[in-house]
């Protein structure tokens, strides 16, 4: 096997560090940004066509935040048993069987066992994908490589505006296959191109005690679960109904934030190989806090839009700045970055989940007041922030 220098990666390679960043893209695209996102707007239609009742779709939903919980807490350890390649290749196969499964509607059970296993899927590769592709980038251009990576998310949710549609015209089974079909196509383009790792290697190292600032950034990364979802779930929401403005125009600002979320991790690398992770990650969260208050303090048009635009590219670009701040506070401790970002994915998972549920919660009694759902968005970036800031103080560990 030839060993060749990529301009992607810009490092010398074998076969190759774009291809390999290829597949990650592809992996993050079917297993995160379709498997979750595509979702989303087969709602009205399963409500419409009597597969599910509205309670019943609700139930569904969170039965992917269910199985993204418990990929995170063992996808760190199905990788180090049967190798990341394998469960890299099962895990995007596993998303496309679940569109295709989910074609029949045999029961809310059937259905729930699917959106879970998608969700499992997800979260394995989001433990795994990065640790997998980046050892081959040289370090001053893992920020662009963990952004191509991570552009994937975006680019199903993005990808999901786009097929859904039509082919919802051709029925409900038609538009499970259709996603079925497409990650298919995705997992068998990259079905090569993922690089071997030597999963006994990394069980030998030892993982020392990890710094209080890394553990901070735990806490901090559960803080962005919170802020990210009442954008990610009530922003349409909250356009069609709460300002009055109707569906087309709440799918219109779900576009824009679509689009920001495929920009996102490529800027937001960008800027991390230029100024550093730390830096850049609280840029990130001072722009999604300004965002969220923006949202809910000023939702005319031009705020709307660029705060649609900035949660957008945030949702995924935080993923490219803490795996990439995790590795700058633990320089060359591979296995101890692995672990710290397995770790940090759970809690993201968690706290994400009891968001999903607490805010909904909050909207039901409220009075289905959008605006203090973004309010709490705010704060929670702003806690993050803060925790990031408190991180910063305190003298580098180890």
């Amino acid at each position: 096997m030839t060993t060749r220098c990529t301009s992607l990666a810009g490092a010398c390679t074998g076969p190759s560090a774009s291809y390999a960043v290829f597949a990650g893209l592809c992996a993050s695209l079917v297993a995160i940004g379709l498997a979750r996102f595509a979702y989303t707007p087969l709602i009205p239609e399963l409500i419409k066509a009597g597969w599910f009742a509205p309670g019943d779709v609700v139930w569904l939903g969170a039965a992917n935040f269910a199985g993204y919980f418990a990929g995170a807490l063992l996808g760190r350890r199905m990788g180090a048993r049967w190798g990341h390649r394998a469960m890299l290749r099962a895990m995007m196969a596993a998303a496309a069987l679940s569109f295709a499964a989910c074609a029949a509607p045999l029961s809310l059970s059937w259905f729930f066992a699917w959106r879970f296993v998608s969700g499992f899927a997800g979260a394995v590769v989001m433990v795994l994908v990065a640790q997998t592709v980046l050892p081959m980038v040289a370090p001053a251009r893992r920020g662009m490589a963990g952004g191509a990576i991570f552009m994937g998310v975006g680019a199903g949710i993005a990808l999901s505006g786009v097929l859904v549609p039509p082919l919802l015209r051709a029925g409900l089974p038609a538009a499970w296959l259709g996603l079925a079909a497409c990650s298919a196509l995705l997992s068998a383009l990259s079905w090569r191109a993922w690089p071997a790792r030597d999963a006994a290697a990394q069980r030998a190292e030892p993982v020392a005690a990890l710094p209080l600032r890394v553990r901070l950034l735990y806490a901090e990364y559960a803080a962005v679960a919170v802020g990210l979802v009442p954008a990610a779930v009530f922003l349409v929401d909250y356009v069609a109904r709460g300002l009055h403005q109707g569906t087309a125009q709440g799918a219109l600002y779900w576009v824009v934030y679509g689009a920001g979320a495929v920009s996102g991790p490529m800027l937001y690398g960008l800027l991390a190989d230029r100024i550093g992770f730390g830096r850049a990650l609280r840029l990130g969260l001072l722009l999604a806090a300004a965002a969220a208050l923006l949202m809910a303090a000023w939702p005319q048009a031009p705020s709307l839009l660029a705060a649609s635009l900035l949660l957008g590219a945030f949702t995924p670009g935080v993923v490219t700045l803490m795996i990439g701040r995790l590795h700058e506070l633990l320089p060359g401790r591979h296995a101890a970055q692995h672990a710290a970002w397995s770790r940090s994915t759970s809690m993201f998972a968690l706290f994400q989940a009891l968001a999903g549920y607490g805010l909904s919660w909050v909207f039901a009694r409220n009075g289905g007041q959008h605006r203090v759902l973004f309010m709490a968005a705010g704060g929670a970036f702003a806690l993050a922030l803060l925790l990031d800031l408190l991180g910063g103080m305190l003298r580098r560990e180890g």
